[in-house]
């Protein structure tokens, strides 16, 4: 299975040294779950972007530091890349930035939120009965990063999880897309690197919280890759 990995920040000078690449966390994450991954990853940033669409492939657009509203080319393409892949229904998931960028690019409305930092383990519900498949409990627990929200889902968008803090917490539109604001790449120890140490004009209250959330709440980012996968 091949997962093509359309990298739009490579977070130089933020990764701790326990860390290979951005792009290596999702190794590990597939690795875990499946003995028979492929991986490509595209510079998007620098111009990169597939010149084939395959349905038979993932492709999976990852966190950055961007705006997915953003007035930059990189971006454009990348917008006109989704919309690509959606006519042909190629399967497609989004995390974070990624879920951001592809509801902009079909229809839905992403902003700064006023809820300020979503940060540390946070606790959402599932809306969708298909979803329990991989979250049988009726909830997901799923590190983040995160000051944009999906304000507004594109048309086509059904929700399947929320949260008070950010309602859009993920979509899936037919069975070729599907997104996730939170990171199920993170581990603990790079959460709490984020949050101790890439965070240094967040309120304090913030961070002692998020922390707090990394001890007590188990990530469920192994059961969302299952997810991922299964979309082949």
């Amino acid at each position: 299975m091949k997962l093509n990995i359309l990298l739009c920040d490579a977070f130089t000078g933020v990764l701790p040294s326990f860390i290979e690449s951005y792009q290596s966390m999702f190794y590990t994450l597939f690795d875990s779950v499946s003995k028979d991954m492929e991986y490509q990853v595209y510079d998007v940033q620098k111009g990169q972007i597939p010149k084939e669409i395959r349905t038979d492939e993932l492709y999976l657009i990852p966190g950055s530091r961007a705006g997915a509203y953003e007035d930059t080319l990189w971006i454009k393409e990348l917008i006109n890349f989704i919309r690509k892949a959606h006519e042909v229904r190629a399967k497609l998931i989004g995390v974070c930035f990624g879920h951001q960028v592809i509801a902009q690019a079909l229809g839905g409305v992403v902003e700064k939120s006023d809820k300020g930092w979503g940060t540390g383990i946070r606790t959402s519900q599932i809306v969708l009965p298909e979803a329990k498949k991989f979250f049988p409990d009726g909830f997901m627990n799923m590190h983040y990063n995160h000051h944009d929200q999906v304000m507004e889902l594109p048309k086509e968008a059904t929700l399947f999880a929320s949260s008070d803090f950010c309602p859009n917490e993920g979509f899936i539109i037919g069975n070729h897309i599907l997104t996730f604001q939170g990171h199920p790449e993170y581990t603990k120890d790079y959460g709490r690197h984020v949050i101790q140490y890439r965070a240094e004009d967040e309120p304090q209250a913030v961070k002692e919280e998020a922390l707090k959330s990394i001890e007590t709440l188990s990530a469920m980012g192994e059961n969302a890759a299952r997810w991922m996968i299964s979309l082949i």
